[in-house]
């Protein structure tokens, strides 16, 4: 179960998903330097319409795609406050993927796997560019990019994933749906 995970914020505190019991959740790996990183101002227009309805938008920072999120916790803290004034909580830069990902990622990971980018300019790039970097991108539930959002509704349940390519409206359709 999803509140069974911790993690760790940008000030190294440990952080109990048990705190978001009963909460409507945006799970999302950001990046400070990537073509997606705009998406940081519809998920903080989000997080300011409805947090007050019990929405929570928990940020990873990470840096394992193509080396986009460099600096620190504090500089990727204060680039994101700066450049699209967040407000959410941001936890510590970490992995997704691989032997040192985050516990809670791989549970995401388990519950809803890839699905596909969708359609249009950006997701025939992605597939493009990932088709180069893993021959078998489609088949595993890995993280493929920033900015990819997990949505978990209040009872704790994982039931969406959209990929960086999918619209932002869909996301806040999804979400507004829960609250």
């Amino acid at each position: 179960m999803i509140y069974d995970y911790t993690l760790t914020n940008g000030k190294g505190e440990e952080v109990s998903m048990k705190e978001y019991e009963g909460k409507v959740l945006l799970i999302v790996n950001t990046a400070t330097g990537c073509g997606f990183t705009p998406h940081y101002e519809p998920i903080e227009k989000m997080y300011e319409q409805y947090h007050e309805q019990g929405f929570e938008v928990i940020d990873v920072p990470c840096n394992q795609f193509g080396g986009q999120t460099p600096g620190t916790d504090e500089e990727v803290h204060e680039f994101c406050t700066l450049h699209y004034n967040t407000q959410f909580p941001q936890m510590k830069k970490s992995d997704v993927n691989g032997e040192n990902a985050l516990p809670l990622f791989q549970y995401l990971k388990e519950q809803k796997g890839f699905e596909g980018f969708g359609k249009g300019p950006k997701a025939a790039m992605m597939s493009a560019m990932l088709k180069k970097m893993d021959k078998d991108y489609k088949t595993n539930p890995d993280i493929k990019w920033n900015f990819t959002k997990f949505v978990v509704d209040r009872e704790g349940n994982v039931v969406a994933r959209f990929e960086p390519t999918q619209s932002m409206d869909e996301v806040e359709a999804c979400v507004k749906s829960l609250l």
